[in-house]
Parts: C-alpha cells; sequence; structure tokens
C-alpha cells in the first residue's frame, strides 16, 4: 500500500466506528415505551375514563353546573405537557352565572389517556367528538384550547363544524 491510503483508510475505519458508537450510544439511552394506565406495571387509573369505539381510553374531569343544566358547553384542550387538570381563572360565581359546564380531558398519550402514535389533527378531532357523545354533552358545544391545544381546536372547526357553537 502507498503511504497516502492509510489516512483515507483510517478516516474510513473511524466513520464506521462512529456511526458503531452513535448506534450502541441511541440503543441505551432511548426511553422506554410508555405503559399503559391499568397495564400490568402500568400507572394506576384515578379518573373516569371513557373507551372509544377504537378500543382506546380517554380520561377526563368534569366541573362546572350539571350538564343538564348547564347553558353553555366547554371542552377544554390542555397544550403540551399538560393535562386535564389544569386550572381556568375563573370563579364559582361567573361559571353560575353564565350556567357552564366545563369538560376537561387528557388527550391521546397525555396523563391517563391510552396513547395514540397515530394521531393527527383529524384524529384528536374525531376523539372530540365521541367524547362529547358518550358523555351526553349534546349536538353543539364549545372548544377552547390552551397553548399547543389550539391545534385540536383547529381540527375540531375543520373536520366537525356542525357540532360547534359559534
Amino acid at each position: 500500500m502507498h503511504s497516502s491510503q492509510f489516512p483515507a483508510m483510517y478516516a474510513e475505519i473511524a466513520v464506521a466506528l462512529a456511526a458503531g458508537l452513535l448506534s450502541w450510544a441511541y440503543q441505551t439511552i432511548k426511553p422506554p415505551l410508555p405503559k399503559i394506565c391499568g397495564s400490568p406495571g402500568g400507572p394506576p387509573i384515578t379518573s373516569p375514563r371513557v373507551k372509544l369505539s377504537d378500543g382506546r381510553h380517554l380520561a377526563y374531569r368534569e366541573m362546572g353546573v350539571p350538564k343538564e343544566e348547564a347553558k353553555n358547553k366547554i371542552i377544554v384542550i390542555h397544550g403540551f405537557d399538560d393535562s386535564k387538570n389544569l386550572s381556568l381563572p375563573v370563579s364559582q360565581e361567573t361559571i353560575e352565572e353564565l350556567s357552564i359546564y366545563f369538560l376537561f380531558f387528557d388527550r391521546a398519550g397525555y396523563g391517563e389517556s391510552d396513547p395514540y402514535p397515530s394521531r393527527s389533527v383529524k384524529s384528536e378531532a374525531y376523539d372530540i367528538q365521541e367524547l362529547a357523545d358518550q358523555l351526553q354533552i349534546g349536538s353543539k358545544f364549545y372548544v377552547i384550547g390552551m397553548s399547543m391545544g389550539a391545534y385540536p381546536v383547529y381540527g375540531c372547526l375543520k373536520y366537525i363544524p356542525h357540532r360547534h357553537d359559534i
């Protein structure tokens, strides 16, 4: 071999070793798959949940006047790194005066709701529609999105516009 071939050969070996090392490092540090609430070894279920038609569960929390008496039914959609347990700065007096029923829920893969790796803007809109139907919210409701919860609101406006009070 010529002495000019050695540096090129060492460079190829170094690249191959670096790629192997990075691959090994990724395999050792990647997070484990999420554990589904209520499954063996998974976190316990502490909130009410509905079972969707595809078998997944969505956890939810209700607040305000009873839905049967409410004049305004509002589904609140949390953002990234939040859950159904977010708080709204609204007084009990306002809730009663405006006759508001709030429905908070954990989006797919958050809190106590089952993950859905194929989640999309469209699928979240249909999850919200099915949640509203199963909880008998009524044919019309409002949606409020907090932070990144705004994109499911867009999905609702685009894919289930007939369900919203405007």
